[in-house]
């Protein structure tokens, strides 16, 4: 079985998937961010089209569910803008639901990704998780379980939400060791946020994606130490393995709203990439890493 990345119209070959933003929201909610909830179709429209107009062509949503993806509003914004979408399910901290929501699909939560991978009027395209603070709570370690069942099931990728950046290496011996997960179909993300070249490399070396997502923060000290954790990657044989997407999670955030959302992957972090660290780099990065990461064989495990 030829691997195949689920978008919301459908599985492609990874061939067709083009310049990708992999880790963004076109809808999000969470009691967190109370006002700020991105719930807006035709604001979500006008970002995705001014992310194709230079040169976009796929978007990965990590918004699981529960916090409010939309999924069936997707597959007219994907059409209308020409960008591929990639949908999520899975689970985020506790922090983003009401606690009778956690109690209720706690004990069926690998049957609610599967059939959310394999079942949906529009099929989720990988798994969203989330560890702690420095650490795997015990509802990570529930979530990241049921994860790993319907990831044996499907095949589907799974990225996982670093929260500040920290525990990448928990998480990986958590999914590798005790689940049995092949690293490389785990993306780590928010890895800017903990900007340890040496754990870095670790965990590519163990072979996960790592995704660099949320450019332009300055309190998360992204942009300014951004190249240099992308060079010592590539440097040490690992530019097949970075990821980067805009993480557009506020409205204030969006390009339409005077933010850079996700246009800037393109207009800001592209050529800078391009010029410093060369359009080899950049190709892979933008066009050959997502293709891969999120690439599977549905349903073949």
């Amino acid at each position: 079985m030829n691997a195949m990345i689920r978008t919301v119209l459908g599985d492609i070959p990874p061939e067709e998937l083009g310049v990708c933003d992999a880790h963004d929201h076109l809808f999000i909610s969470s009691p967190t961010l109370p006002g700020q909830e991105l719930d807006d179709a035709e604001a979500a429209l006008a970002e995705l089209k001014a992310f194709a107009a230079l040169g976009g062509r796929a978007v990965a949503q990590w918004t699981p569910w529960g916090m409010g993806p939309r999924a069936e509003e997707l597959p007219d914004l994907s059409r209308r803008s020409g960008v591929h979408v990639i949908s999520a399910t899975g689970m985020h901290q506790a922090r983003h639901y009401p606690p009778g929501e956690l109690k209720r699909v706690h004990g069926g939560l690998a049957d609610l990704f599967i059939h959310e991978l394999t079942s949906s009027p529009v099929k989720a395209g990988m798994i969203k998780v989330a560890g702690a603070y420095h650490r795997l709570d015990d509802h990570a370690r529930r979530v990241m379980a049921a994860a790993a069942e319907a990831h044996h099931a499907t095949d589907a990728p799974i990225g996982v939400h670093l929260e500040a950046g920290s525990a990448a290496l928990d998480v990986l011996d958590l999914l590798s060791r005790t689940h049995g997960i092949a690293s490389h179909r785990v993306i780590l993300g928010h890895l800017h946020r903990f900007p340890d070249t040496r754990i870095h490399q670790q965990a590519a070396e163990a072979g996960a994606f790592l995704a660099f997502d949320g450019p332009s923060r300055a309190h998360h000290a992204t942009d300014w130490r951004l190249l240099d954790s992308l060079a010592a990657l590539a440097d040490a044989g690992h530019a097949h393995q970075i990821l980067l997407g805009a993480d557009t999670v506020t409205r204030h955030a969006r390009y339409t709203a005077d933010g850079p959302g996700m246009p800037f992957l393109l207009s800001g972090l592209r050529p800078r990439i391009e010029r410093e660290l060369g359009p080899e780099l950049a190709s892979a990065i933008f066009i050959d890493n997502p293709a891969r990461a999120f690439a599977a064989r549905w349903g073949s495990q």
